[in-house]
Order: C-alpha cells, then structure tokens, then sequence
C-alpha cells in the first residue's frame, strides 16, 4: 500500500487497507472521498451537509481503532456516508436509498461495520455504553465509540447515557461532533456553550490546539477538547491517546456541516439534503402536505393570538418558516426532545394558550407516555399535526409513520383525524383546533393531493363521514388520501366510496348503514393492519346480529417496509388502485 499512485480511494476494499496508508496519505484520501461522496450524492440524492463535515473525523477513527472489532456508532445517522464508503460500500454508493439498494442510514444487516441501527437520534451513547460492558463482562478488550452530533446531543437519552456512563468502568468514548446544526441551526443551553468554546477552533493547527481537560461525574468521564475536526494529524494523534486511556471518554470535536462544498458550508440548511439531479426538464412541483399546514398555521395565527407553534428540531420539513418569522414570540424548536416538546405543548394549554405541536409521526412515538400521561390523562387542549404519516419513500423503516393510527386510537379522550385531500386538510385542521380536547390530524409526505370530488359539502362534524359516490354491493372505507385510490376503481366496482375523514371516533352509524346494505366493505389505511382502524371496524361489522356483510382490512402488512420509492413502497402494500383491486376481485372469487 505504499506506492499508491494518483488515487489512493479506488485502492481500499475496507479499513484495514486504510490502515496501511502512511499518515502523509491521509488528508489526499480526505479530499478524494470529499470529493465522491459530492459526486455520488448529487446523483441518487440523499444527506449530503454532515457527511461532508465528518470526512476526516471517519478516516481518522477507521485508522486508528480496529473496526469493526472496535464498535463504532454513527448518531445521527445521516452522517454514515463517509463510513459507508470506506467500509467497503463505494460501489454501492449509486444505489443509495433507492429500491434493494444500499441505506442511507447505518443498518446491522448490511455491513459488520454497522455495529448499531440509528435512523433516529440521540441513541448512540446507550448503545454504546451497552456495548462496552458487555465487552466487560466478557473479559473482551475493545472499544466502543460514539459518535454524536448534528443536533443528537439536544435529545434527552443522550444525556440520560451520559449520567450513567460517568458511574461506570467501561472502554467507553464518546465523540461529540460540534457542526452548531441540526437539520436547523442547533438551538437550547448546551449549543449556546459549546459555540462559546468552539472560537475558531477549527482553524486552529497541532501545535496551537488547547485540550480543555476535565471529568464528569462520581468516579469520572474524563473530558478531551474541544479540538479541529477537520486536521488530520490533530485527529489522530488525540485518538490514540484515548485509545490507551481505560474507561469511559467524552471527546469533544469542532467541525464544519457542508465542509469543502462553498455552498453547503454557506447555507447549510439547504444542503442538508438534496435531490436527485435530473436531466429531464424540472415539472412544477405542487406545494407538499407540509406546506399546505404551514400555509393554515399561519393564517390561523392571525386570527388568535393564543395559538403557539412547537416543533422537535423540525422547522424546515414541517414547514414552519413562514411562522417562525412571522409570530417569533409563539414559536418554539425545542430542539430534537420530543418528550419534552408534548409536556411543554400540556403546560400551554394549561395556561390558556392554544398550542399546535408539528411532530412527524415516527418522531410522535418517543413522546407517546407524554402524549397519555401528560395530554389525554388530563384532557388539555393541544392539536398534533402529525407529518410523515403514512410510508415516506427512501428514508425507509426507521422513519415509516404507520403505527400512530394504533397508538392514538387506543388513548381515552383523543380525537384522530385524517384528510382526503388538501383542501379537506385545511377544514380537519381547523376542527381540530377549535375542539375542546386533545386532537390530532394525520397527513402524509409529499405533494398534497387535489381535491378528489368537487362540489360536496365540506362541513366537518365530529365522528361523521361524507359518501363521496353511492355504489351496490361494495362499500370502499377510505381513511386520507387513500380515497383518491377508491375513487379510481370505484366505477369498475360499481361500489360506494367513502371518505371515513375520522378515525377516533369513526363513523359507526354509517358503517352499520353500509353493513346492511352491501355485501363486502373494504378499509383502506395508510398505516399499521394490525392495531388499525380496519380491524376496529371488522369487529363492530362482525358483532353487528343483522348484517352478513364481510369486511376486507387493508393497510401495512406486520414487517418492516424496506427503504425506496413512495410508489414502490405504496405497491408492496398492495395500497395503490390496483392493488386494493387485485386484493377485493380475489376476495369475491375466494
């Protein structure tokens, strides 16, 4: 490995070649991954801004601890890119995130050099810790490294591991990675400190760099830094000197989100992520599920001066920009605590304010013993707008919004909603608001779609469905934007189309209705089978004395939904129009 002429990347099949590398090598092998992972990246689209910030870091940590006998955990996940591709993934980098293709996040079953599963954040520091004393009990002698940052510290957990991993003996360390951003500029008590010590540090060479050494906790964490993150030999030589260090290590690193792409370091919200690039001439993008909310929040604001916007470190997917900027002082990012940003809704309510928590619903689930405990329990007035309902493409399993319909039904006092369409968004929201309780609306990723029957009656009353189309012997109960897909094969059916718009409480009196008068009724729901909706229904038909109507339950099937298209995804499920057909003419041939 010593002659390894003009490109030094295209010769490592995997750490141990990187290893070999001379030190010299090392900032040529960084610029060279830079300048794939851009390249790469431009061409599936997918995370680009951390990667880009944590190129030296990556080589550094793969040069120094023997991986993937050492562990090493990527939090937030986003940030793997680099590790991916010099673990023996560059060919596969053309395949990221789409369809049987390589994930964009670390995952167990695709590599040995994806020790720990991190599509959310703020896990790493447990899992590690885990790791670490198992090695321990084990009498084994290896490390366990984490690597946290890009908002991860901000999460609860993270400091939860941390309090606990002070107490303890174990070869633990734990490298914050200190870029001052989330997907949004890093907000709270812990990134006002750190950008105090940060100070240019990433300017700073070997010879300068100061190592502001301290402990944490009864018997200690010893703490290390904070130092560049983007100076190799500084890097390296800190890293072997805690590698010999036993017991738990907290190292704190400076780096730069979007480094050596100008744009991306200049704006690095925008270039968090990014698109595809496409050769095609670019269509007109209709605004997003997202937008048409951030469009009612706002105008809703206007209105009452009690409403007060939150969002978990989501401000720019959950489209809150617009609010943030106009009504600063009723808005919150609470930073990624989700626990928090539901207790923090429930104290607003109690004091009169009307708070509207923007949450995806992946997210929503780490703070659903608050939603209980905190909002149902006590029957506050707090309005979820849950974003990412429903499957969402290539983020893949991790981040799936299919089990809020059978968490949310099964809590006393919540109201559960979900819009055909976007105009029937904006009136679900409104209710939603304007109810006296806990409520919440369900909304997917992606564009919003059109209004899918004009000309009907667009009164919102609690627990009542609207028919959209009167049919003979096949009733479609369609729960969001799944109506559309009813609506495509309902005149082939000659079947009646129904937009149930509530799922808690949902419409028994017309269901019993339909039950009477039709032979088969089908649920649709874009979230989990088991625990939905569907089967709710099926139990209320099937206890009904006069009826002998069957029901056919369709929703996500009990596994995990790989990563991909939306539209791959959706067709998996048999939930696009011909599958809801395919699955409804073998029912009436069984």
């Amino acid at each position: 490995m010593s002659d390894t002429g003009n490109n030094i990347l295209d010769l490592l099949s995997g750490p141990a070649d990187l290893r070999r590398l001379k030190r010299e090598q090392l900032p040529q092998l960084a610029d060279e991954l830079r300048g794939f992972l851009i390249e790469s990246v431009y061409q599936t689209g997918g995370h680009l801004g951390a990667g880009l910030g944590v190129v030296e870091l990556t080589i550094a940590l793969h040069y120094v601890f023997n991986t993937p006998e050492d562990r090493l955990i990527w939090d937030v996940g986003h940030q793997c890119y680099p590790h991916k591709i010099l673990t023996g993934r560059k060919g596969q980098m053309a395949t990221l995130r789409h369809t049987g293709g390589m994930c964009g996040f670390p995952l167990r079953e695709e590599s040995e050099y994806d020790a720990f599963g991190t599509g959310h954040s703020s896990t790493s520091i447990s899992a590690a810790l885990g790791m670490a004393m198992a090695a321990s009990a084990k009498g084994e002698n290896r490390q366990a490294i984490a690597v946290i940052g890009d908002g991860a510290m901000t999460a609860g957990q993270a400091f939860e591991a941390l309090n606990h991993a002070a107490c303890v003996q174990a070869n633990l360390l734990v490298i914050l990675n200190d870029n001052d951003m989330s997907i949004s500029p890093s907000v709270g008590m812990l990134a006002k400190y750190l950008r105090g010590l940060q100070s240019d540090v990433d300017e700073m060479d070997s010879d300068s760099v100061v190592h502001l050494d301290g402990s944490l906790g009864e018997r200690g964490m010893s703490i290390t830094g904070p130092v560049p993150g983007h100076h190799l030999p500084t890097l390296v030589d800190t890293l072997q000197k805690l590698k010999e260090k036993l017991g738990p290590k907290l190292l704190h690193v400076v780096t730069r989100k979007g480094r050596g792409l100008s744009e991306a370091e200049a704006d690095p919200v925008r270039y968090h992520a990014v698109s595809k690039v496409s050769s095609s001439t670019p269509k007109d993008k209709r605004p997003t599920w997202a937008n048409r909310f951030g469009q009612w929040l706002c105008a809703a604001a206007e209105s009452d001066d009690r409403l007060f916007g939150i969002t978990p470190a989501m401000r720019e997917g959950s489209d809150l920009i617009q609010f943030s900027e106009r009504f600063p002082s009723r808005y919150c990012d609470v930073a990624i605590a989700e626990q928090h940003a539901v207790t923090f809704a429930g104290g607003l309510a109690c004091e009169g304010m009307k708070p509207v928590l923007a949450i995806y619903s992946t997210f929503l689930q780490r703070g659903y013993d608050q939603l209980i405990h905190d909002i149902a329990l006590q029957n506050l007035d707090v309005l979820f707008a849950i974003d990412r309902a429903g499957l969402v493409g290539d983020d893949g399993p991790t981040h799936h919004g299919i089990f809020d319909i059978a968490a949310l039904r099964a809590v006393p006092n919540m109201v559960l909603m979900a819009p055909s369409d976007e105009v029937e968004l904006r009136q679900i929201l409104s209710f939603g608001y304007d109810y006296s309780g806990p409520a919440a609306v369900r909304y997917p990723r992606g564009e919003a779609s059109l209004p899918v029957v004009s000309g009907l009656d667009f009164l919102v009353e609690l627990g009542k469905a609207r028919v959209l189309r009167q049919g003979d012997n096949i009733a479609l109960l369609a729960f969001g934007p799944l109506v559309s897909e009813a609506i495509k094969i309902a005149e082939q059916l000659s079947a009646t189309v129904i937009d149930m718009r509530f799922i808690k409480p949902y419409d028994q009196t017309l269901v019993a209705e339909l039950a009477a008068s039709h032979s088969l009724l089908v649920t649709l729901e874009e979230g989990a089978a088991k625990g939905g909706i569907g089967e709710e229904v099926a139990n209320f038909v099937h206890s009904l004395e006069e009826s002998n109507a069957q029901v056919l339950t369709m929703g996500v099937p009990d596994r995990f939904i790989p990563h991909g298209s939306r539209s791959d995804q959706l067709n998996q499920c048999h939930l696009t129009a011909e599958g809801i057909l395919e699955a409804i003419t073998s029912r009436l041939e069984g």
